[in-house]
């Protein structure tokens, strides 16, 4: 093993129900398990179990992996196309399913970023960047991930396209009728797409 613990949500990526696990070696199970229950946990959810159980098993089908490749390249090509539209990435691109971009070239806030976007139908994290002078509860950055459109089937060109209707969204602060627009565009973007399970 590469790690002695390794822990993880179960509905970001994974695409599974909201929850968690924990892998580990023997030699820290009983710990482990005793830590969590009765611990931490009562009893268990059949239910989550269940739903966990089929996401571990589309994990171990071989369209999963090519989902996680795709992941990446889109969170690359969004990151790309921003930082083309003159947005800074903290880490100067990605390698994962996400980025973090300083707003205070452009005078936002995360938290009020946060809001205009999710006005147009783009949903963001407000997040903390590196020695971010904003509390916590307001930051100067966005986090953005690539796992929920890609599970929707967005390829590179439509995630090009969000970071598109993101920029212009920050640049039309106080513009209605821009973001109405961009609202528009947005739900053209997405009917395309429909939601896995909720497309009927």
């Amino acid at each position: 093993p590469h790690a002695s613990v390794v822990t993880s949500t179960t509905h970001k990526s994974l695409r599974g129900p909201r929850g968690a696990f924990i892998l580990c070696t023997e030699e820290h199970r009983r710990n482990i398990d005793r830590a969590v229950f009765p611990y931490a946990q009562g009893g268990p959810l059949m239910h989550a179990i269940a739903a966990k159980a089929v996401c571990f098993g589309e994990a171990l089908q071989p369209e999963f992996a090519d989902y996680g490749r795709r992941i990446v390249e889109n969170a690359q090509a969004m990151a790309a196309a921003l930082e083309g539209e003159g947005l800074r990435i903290v880490s100067g691109g990605t390698d994962n399913h996400l980025m973090l971009v300083d707003l205070r070239p452009l005078g936002w806030t995360g938290q009020e970023a946060e809001e205009a976007l999710g006005s147009v139908r783009i949903t963001v994290n407000k997040n903390a960047i590196p020695n971010d002078p904003q509390p916590p509860r307001v930051t100067s950055g966005l986090r953005l991930g690539t796992p929920a459109v890609t599970a929707r089937g967005f390829g590179v060109e439509e995630c090009q396209k969000v970071a598109q209707l993101l920029v212009r969204t920050l640049h039309s602060r106080d513009d209605e009728a821009a973001l109405s627009a961009i609202a528009d565009e947005v739900g053209q973007l997405t009917a395309g797409f429909p939601v896995p399970g909720l497309d009927d």
